[in-house]
């Protein structure tokens, strides 16, 4: 208890210093404005962003990335309740009561629980964060070459059993950026692999100027394409503060979108957006008065809105106890991690205690920023809502370019940008995940790694990867969320034909 007592001591020193307290509010502010504004994620700003991270400490830089992270999960309930458009897919639910209770006049109560209830969950999150990171750290010691292969194996199937759209388009996006993390030069032969006599591809593909041109240029692209006018609800704003009826409705469905949202954020795939449905599913099925929920029901903001808050406190535990990122933003981070030369991982928590508890102190700290800018700037939101597109695109175009030159001072990272921004529009277009590729171009080098040195321990004998427990379970479950749709579509057609 007392190297526990040290070691939030330690996150505690690392946290209030002026530096990094600057860096945490920059980075829930600005993960609140991202929040609020339609089509802009905290993905593409987090891309957009990161080469300015590079001139500072490590630590400073994933207080600041995380911020965008888990502060983009508060703004994104301001546009659901006000414009009934949600500003992140992980405020698509609250659309459906928020909005309801701001026609009703109580868009106040509404904002109010969705900033408490994010801040309840936020700290929860933080603390479970805290309590189960050491355990998992040290049970990541037990894995070795075969068992982080089959991991990244699984945490791939995961991701592409839980896609959105179509689970084939998924896997081909998987394998995409497996491929394309290829290219460059092969660590154990030293031969060029895929550059075809470009210079510049000899290190390979920056993850910068890729997910730049993916997040950042297509997300622009694309809402130039689909661009609506946001119509504000004009009703004035009050009663920020929830009264007890509301407080009695809701404080049982905060605690369970908190706990809920946090183990299913540490799923691979869309966590948070997966624990607002089944958080909204689960509040709606053990209510008193199910056919009330879609009316303006404040236990349906105030469960998805805590649900994905602390499902982003739990995408932190796969990334900083094995290194394997949980979502598109995770593999963000720990590119940034990566490029910052920190490799997250069993022994991360050990060598690098100052970034691993200064960032779980920093989310105590942007919780309560969050909570003070969610509620008195309610009136700077709305107004910034109004800001036209047209205006803000030159401004992300701008911010994309810069920030993929800058990091080699190369135009080629720039023209690489450009054509990664038309293939980030064109796969929106035809509902291509993104997350998906992002992951596994992050994660390909390590699973090729992991692949090699296992057959190298093993003389080239495959079996290794099966003589190993957690190795053998890993593909054994990758495995059956792989077939079992193809079992399933079988078994449909097989009773259609009987029946």
């Amino acid at each position: 208890m007392s190297g526990f007592l040290e070691n939030m001591s330690v996150g505690l020193q690392v946290a209030f210093t002026v530096t990094n307290l600057l860096y945490c509010f920059i980075g829930v502010f600005i993960g609140t404005l991202i929040g609020v504004l339609p089509g802009i994620g905290p993905v593409g700003t987090i891309s957009i962003l990161m080469p300015l991270t590079f001139g500072i400490s490590p630590t400073s830089a994933i207080i600041m990335l995380a911020g965008i992270y888990y502060g983009a999960q508060y703004g994104g309930s301001t546009t659901s309740i006000l414009v009934n458009i949600p500003g992140e897919a992980t405020s698509v639910v609250t659309c459906l009561d928020g909005y309801q209770m701001a026609r009703q006049g109580r868009a106040g109560p509404a904002l109010g629980i969705s900033a408490f209830g994010s801040f309840i969950a936020g700290t929860i999150g933080a603390i479970i964060l805290m309590f189960v990171a050491t355990p998992l750290s040290s049970f990541g010691l037990k894995f070795g070459p075969p068992e982080y292969f089959s991991l990244i194996i699984l945490a791939l199937s995961i991701l592409s059993y839980l896609a959105h759209g179509s689970m084939v388009k998924a896997i081909i996006m998987a394998i995409l950026g497996i491929c394309l993390s290829q290219i460059g030069i092969d660590v154990v032969t030293g031969r060029l692999r895929f550059t075809f006599g470009i210079i510049d591809l000899q290190d390979g593909l920056g993850l910068v100027p890729v997910v730049v041109g993916l997040f950042g240029v297509g997300e622009v692209l694309a809402n130039l394409e689909e661009s609506t006018n946001v119509e504000i609800l004009k009703a004035k704003i009050k009663g920020l503060l929830p009264n007890l009826r509301d407080w009695k409705d809701s404080i049982g469905a905060i605690f369970r979108g908190s706990i809920l949202g946090f183990f299913l954020g540490v799923l691979p795939g869309g966590g948070a957006i997966i624990s607002t449905f089944v958080s909204y599913a689960l509040e709606k099925k053990i209510s008193k008065h199910p056919e009330k929920f879609g009316t303006g029901v404040i236990e349906g903001v105030a469960g998805p809105e805590t649900a994905n808050n602390a499902a982003s406190s739990g995408a932190f535990i796969p990334l900083f106890t094995l290194g394997l990122p949980s979502n598109a933003i995770t593999a963000l981070l720990l590119g940034a991690l990566m490029i910052h030369g920190v490799a997250p991982g069993p022994f991360f928590i050990r060598k690098h205690p100052d970034i691993f508890w200064g960032t779980i102190m920093s989310m105590y700290i942007g919780n309560v920023m969050l909570l003070i800018l969610n509620l008195p700037l309610i009136g700077l939101w709305v107004k910034i809502l109004k800001v036209p597109y047209k205006v803000l695109f030159p401004l992300l175009l701008l911010l994309c370019i810069i920030g993929s030159y800058s990091i080699n001072n190369n135009k080629f990272d720039v023209f690489i940008m450009l054509i990664f921004g038309v293939i980030g529009y064109l796969f929106r277009k035809y509902e291509y995940e993104l997350a998906p590729f992002v992951i596994s171009f992050v994660l390909g080098p390590i699973l090729e790694n992991s692949l090699r040195q296992s057959l190298l321990i093993s003389q080239g004998d495959i079996s290794i990867f099966f003589r190993k427990p957690i190795s053998m379970s890993c593909l054994i479950m990758a495995l059956f969320l792989l077939l079992s749709p193809i079992v399933l579509a079988k078994s449909r057609r097989l009773r259609k034909k009987l029946g």
